[in-house]
């Protein structure tokens, strides 16, 4: 499936083919999708014979939180921060980040497509006039063109599009791309925001974290999933047996029926109306497959399912299938894990 967006701008104004890279701290720490975001910025400034940019925006020390970017290709990294900056809402942080485009002339600008990215994305592109490509899986240039891959129709299809136009804006699906060290020399720059840049009439009034301590399922390289087979919400003792087994970079999520009976909070459901993931390694317990849930996990790199049913349409798309009673073999499958080492 084949696709193009056009773009407006005169070209010569990017020719020196600098990219943006719009990074997140979240609580002081820098977040784990941000990397991948440099590292696809560092990768289409090297075919354009350009630099990178990184830009992060929130409170005092927000650019000291991300000045490790250097280390994955960031020539420079820009703070944009005040005092209730990081509260004041999606669209003053907008405002900012289409200003630094148009100041630096960037040809791209990348977004994480986390919750945050993908709020504040559309409206820069908004501001900028310019195309945005959304969920973006891969990124690949070729004399000069930059074609993306990103899901279609619920993850159905993939549709390659080809960016025509003189400036591209996209966002990354977390996890979908590797991040590759290319250290830099530290620059890093902070700046007040310009009070122009405004808000839209509102201010977030806080955040409630909903993973406690644990990684955010959208973001976790392994991710252990239950279904409507788990029986009740009681036994997920199990499935956080083998969330623990497997480390720290592992995550519990959901299917719909299970948020929908209050089960578990929606935070963790995964699919077309929850989050979508791209872990290393997917483990579907208990879940029959629906579509819904498919259009969520579909570009997981390994998925392992485990259900009573030998007919479950969540077979069709694993590459490890497991017949029998989970609550049999999720245990098992732990304590394996557990002398293996995590």
């Amino acid at each position: 499936m084949g696709e193009k967006a056009g773009g407006g701008g005169a070209a010569g104004e990017r020719g020196a083919g600098r990219v943006l890279a719009v990074a997140e701290v979240a609580g002081g720490t820098l977040r784990g999708a941000s990397l991948e975001v440099v590292s696809a910025a560092r990768r289409l400034a090297d075919a354009w014979g350009g630099a990178v940019d990184a830009v992060v925006l929130g409170e005092p020390g927000a650019a000291e939180a991300a000045s490790g970017l250097a280390k994955w290709g960031a020539d420079r990294v820009v703070g944009i921060e005040a005092a209730g900056f990081g509260a004041a809402g999606p669209g003053a942080h907008a405002g900012a980040v289409a200003a630094t485009v148009r100041e630096g002339s960037h040809r791209a600008a990348l977004f994480s497509a986390t919750p945050s990215g993908r709020d504040v994305a559309p409206r820069v592109a908004a501001k900028l006039r310019c195309p945005l490509l959304t969920d973006v899986t891969a990124l690949d240039v070729q004399g000069g063109s930059v074609t993306a891959i990103r899901p279609a129709y619920a993850g159905k299809v993939l549709a390659r599009v080809r960016c025509t136009g003189d400036r591209l804006l996209a966002s990354l699906r977390p996890n979908a791309l590797s991040a590759v060290a290319s250290p830099r020399e530290p620059v890093v720059e902070v700046r007040p925001p310009d009070p122009e840049t405004g808000s839209e009439g509102y201010r977030v009034a806080g955040f409630e974290p909903s993973g406690g301590a644990f990684v955010d399922v959208s973001e976790a390289s392994v991710v252990v999933s239950g279904g409507r087979g788990m029986k009740a919400p009681e036994n997920w003792g199990v499935l956080e047996d083998l969330r623990d087994a497997l480390g720290e970079a592992a995550a519990l999520g959901a299917s719909r029926a299970v948020v929908d009976a209050g089960w578990r909070p929606h935070a963790e459901q995964v699919g077309q109306t929850g989050k979508t993931v791209t872990p290393d390694l997917y483990f579907a317990i208990g879940i029959s497959g629906a579509v819904q849930h498919l259009a969520g996990m579909r570009t997981a790199k390994v998925v392992v399912a485990v259900n009573a049913d030998p007919d479950a349409p969540i077979f069709g798309v694993a590459d490890y299938g497991i017949v029998g009673d989970l609550f049999e073999v999720v245990p098992a499958i732990a304590e394996a894990v557990r002398k293996l080492g995590g």
